[in-house]
């Protein structure tokens, strides 16, 4: 079967990295507890949300990264290569909920409290029967609220492997999971379980998620053909979104774009409610997705040639560290709804406290952006040899320093 990219890029998409770090944002602000911020998030006024935006371009990169291995070093180390990719995605899920929990114990200790670990993250049923609820942690049967995002996104990365084996067979078959896939989630109830003790299901079921995930893996392989400048899908994009915003968002938040105002628009809300919602991935919430990515894709130009600017670029940066800044930013919305906690809820105090969380996300992108750069194994630019001083070396000519790429090969074992 013939395959429109069978070749890793030389240049990164920067409508990928823009778009995901973009999505870093917006998360972070819905993540912080009590934060005035997020009545202004894309998710009220929209069936839509960060989430959605994270996923389809993680579907992108994925298509991007993972696929052409699949053509040019076989199925099978295409399969290894996307098991390394869980192997540390799971553990930066592992750690990221330890190191967050632990944070927020220290906080209960140090102000006195007992509340934000068990109601702020909604993690008390842990400590009720922490023997079995940590075995569910480790095997993904016990998935904390705020943290739901990672091991959906584990599942869906395990499926490539039968994707770009289906691929084999023709596009067809490959659609034909996809859509059974989803079909099987939102009318057969096919659910993976969150917390059994709580009869609670993930949030976010992988099975339904993933008919987002792999429609930009499609667009990416060639499976679907890129959609062109029409001004009739334009049309109807903006027709999708205008009619969907006044009754997008949950009825217990203060929707200025809707019922908050206007109570009635709650009911349709209400009637909508199957076709829009986020855990099986509902039909509408889907379709006014895609609205808005067209229309994205269309304000952007052909490869993004209009983001440029110093502004952009940073945000591309976080685009491209997102593992990194997503998990940074999980730690860091805990602490700054305890700084709000501390300080009061007003104006100058979120809107400090929302630029400090931002900041410090791009700050967690340019730093493990300098990491993964390998900066050691960079040429060196000042010799050893300084203020007249030479470096001893054996009687056979030879330094008595380990060679610096034998070290880097120790520290990285």
């Amino acid at each position: 079967m013939s395959d429109a990219s069978k070749h890793h890029p030389k240049i990164r998409d920067p409508r990928l990295d823009f778009f995901r770090g973009v999505g870093m944002f917006i998360i972070l602000i819905a993540h912080i507890p009590w934060n005035d911020w997020t009545n202004w998030i894309p998710a009220r006024f929209g069936f839509s949300d960060a989430a959605d935006m994270f996923v389809f371009c993680s579907g992108a990169a994925s298509a991007l990264a993972f696929a052409p291995l699949f053509y040019t070093r076989g199925w099978w180390l295409g399969t290894m290569r996307v098991v390394y990719r869980v192997w540390q995605v799971y553990w930066a899920y592992i750690s990221v909920f330890l190191v967050t929990v632990t944070f927020l114990i220290g906080v209960d200790h140090s102000l006195g409290t007992d509340h934000y670990v068990r109601f702020e993250l909604n993690a008390g049923s842990f400590f009720d029967d922490p023997e079995s609820h940590l075995i569910g942690l480790m095997t993904l049967t016990f998935i904390p609220n705020y943290f739901e995002i990672l091991p959906m996104y584990l599942v869906i990365l395990c499926m490539i492997p039968i994707i770009m084996l289906l691929a084999r067979m023709g596009r067809s078959a490959v659609f034909a999971f996809i859509i059974a896939s989803w079909l099987c989630a939102t009318f057969l109830d096919l659910h993976l379980v969150a917390d059994a003790g709580e009869h609670r299901n993930w949030f976010f079921n992988p099975f339904g998620w993933e008919i987002l995930f792999f429609t930009s893996f499609s667009f990416v392989r060639g499976w679907l053909p890129a959609p062109k400048t029409d001004a009739r899908l334009i049309f109807i994009s903006i027709v999708v979104i205008v009619l969907s915003a006044p009754v997008a968002c949950q009825a217990e938040f203060v929707c200025f774009a809707g019922y908050g105002y206007f109570p009635v628009l709650g009911e349709v809300h209400n009637q909508l409610e199957p076709l829009i919602q986020k855990m099986d991935y509902g039909i509408l919430r889907y379709i006014h997705f895609l609205a808005t990515a067209y229309l994205a894709y269309i304000a952007c130009g052909e490869h993004g040639h209009r983001l440029r600017g110093w502004l952009v670029d940073m945000i591309c940066r976080v685009g491209q560290q997102t593992l990194a800044v997503f998990l940074t930013g999980v730690v860091t919305s805990q602490a700054l709804g305890v700084v709000l906690d501390v300080v009061g809820r007003h104006f100058v105090s979120t809107f400090v406290v929302n630029l400090c969380g931002c900041a410090i996300l791009i700050a967690a992108a340019y730093i493990a952006s300098y990491f993964k750069s390998a900066p050691w194994r960079q040429p060196k630019k000042v010799t050893f040899a300084h203020a007249g001083h030479h470096p001893q070396t054996h009687h056979h000519g030879q330094s008595p320093f380990t060679p610096q790429s034998i070290r880097d090969d120790y520290v990285q074992s």
